[in-house]
């Protein structure tokens, strides 16, 4: 609630809302009451030239500044209702005061409620109706002997007018202004949560198909050789049990930082100093992967996502390639960009152990969130290649 209060804009309290009824009584009675404080002030400063205040004076005013509880919901006929009721009062010859300051309360909330028009128009007619009392029905009107205003006076009051109108258009500006910029954050916010998915989605998406493809090439050794090689299927069991190990210890950490989103990590992200241990996983999934080159120091961004790419390369040879033999190329390059090529030499056998297709997809989008590319296709000499281009730089400098 305190958040909500520290948000809210300026103008909200200047409108009244901020006992959050809707209904601004709190602001209204204190304006009631200096109007009436004020008015009393007044009156005795225009001892003689105005009519003094009496009981209908007083119900005028409580009528002009009561209007103003309906300011929130009603800010049109509010606007023209205290103007009506002003007008009447400078007409009976009242004096001067703060009864202009209900006009202008209800002024600025239509304006502020986009009701422009319709609260120029209001003070205008205000004003007109003036004009009309001050150098033309004065003979008729009380004060009895009263004589015309003075050009000077009408300039003054045209000048806070002028003031009222400009001050309420600033707010209405201000007000659109952060409306927009609350917008603008709220899509922002959103964009970060759906990018912040996304991401988990990846992490998942690359942890589970390998693990499952490996326990799913596994899980066929075991059977074939259950009755004829026992041994070999003990072996094959061992293999599912490990790489179930893993990938459960993986997920677990990709949903801790959904339970405690900003907490560091319990274990390291992996990179490519795990390659080896990817290597020996392949290995077992019956995929024999040649490793060349170094892995050049990356951004820990960098670093997980090149060991993603290669990770889930190495998944679709298994799951799609009718060859056992892969290679890993780890090219630095001119030393501002890390190049990943696996290649295999095919051909392609359509198998499928569960996935939903959306591998190269998300190698894609883990390059390009580093500012790098992919290429994936088929070999001119039969085969299938990935090739990954991902910058050496920070992370902080791509998003800049």
């Amino acid at each position: 609630m305190e958040e909500q209060r520290a948000l809210r804009p300026p103008w909200a309290l200047v409108r009244g809302a901020g006992d959050g009824s809707g209904w601004p009584w709190r602001s209204t009675l204190l304006l009631t009451v200096f109007v009436q404080v004020g008015s009393h002030f007044a009156a005795h400063g225009q001892e003689g030239g105005r009519a003094g205040l009496d009981a209908f004076a007083r119900v005028l005013l409580v009528l002009a500044c009561g209007q103003l509880l309906w300011r929130l919901r009603r800010p049109v006929p509010v606007v023209f209702g205290t103007a009506g009721v002003t007008a009447l009062y400078l007409g009976a010859g009242y004096p001067y005061g703060p009864v202009f300051l209900a006009v202008a309360v209800a002024c600025f909330s239509a304006v502020v409620a986009g009701h422009r028009r319709a609260a120029w128009a209001a003070v205008g007619l205000l004003w007109a109706v003036h004009l009309l009392v001050a150098h033309w029905l004065y003979r008729w009107l009380p004060p009895s002997g009263d004589s015309a205003a003075s050009w000077g006076q009408e300039a003054v009051i045209a000048a806070w007018v002028a003031a009222i109108v400009a001050l309420a258009e600033l707010a209405r500006v201000r007000r659109e202004q952060w409306e927009r910029e609350r917008a603008e954050r709220a899509e922002a916010a959103r964009r970060r949560a759906d990018e912040e998915r996304l991401r988990i989605a990846r992490e998942l998406h690359d942890v589970l198909a390998h693990s499952i493809s490996v326990i799913h090439v596994q899980a066929g050794v075991g059977l074939a050789l259950l009755d004829s090689d026992p041994e070999q299927a003990r072996t094959a069991l061992t293999t599912i049990k490990s790489a179930s190990k893993e990938a459960l210890g993986e997920v677990r950490q990709v949903l801790d930082t959904l339970r405690t989103p900003g907490d560091a990590p319990r274990a390291p992200a992996p990179g490519l100093d795990r390659l080896p241990e990817l290597v020996e996983q392949a290995a077992s999934a019956g995929l024999t992967v040649h490793l060349e080159g170094e892995a050049p120091r990356l951004p820990p961004g960098a670093d997980l996502a090149a060991f993603r790419i290669v990770q889930e390369a190495l998944t679709n040879v298994v799951r799609h390639s009718g060859s056992r033999h892969a290679r890993v190329r780890l090219d630095p390059g001119d030393r501002t960009s890390l190049r990943l090529c696996i290649d295999d030499d095919g051909p392609a056998t359509g198998a499928d152990a569960g996935g939903g297709g959306n591998g190269l997809a998300g190698m894609r989008e883990r390059a390009a969130a580093l500012g790098g590319t992919i290429e994936a296709g088929p070999r001119p000499d039969g085969g299938f290649r990935v090739l990954a281009v991902l910058p050496l730089r920070g992370e902080e400098e791509v998003d800049r």
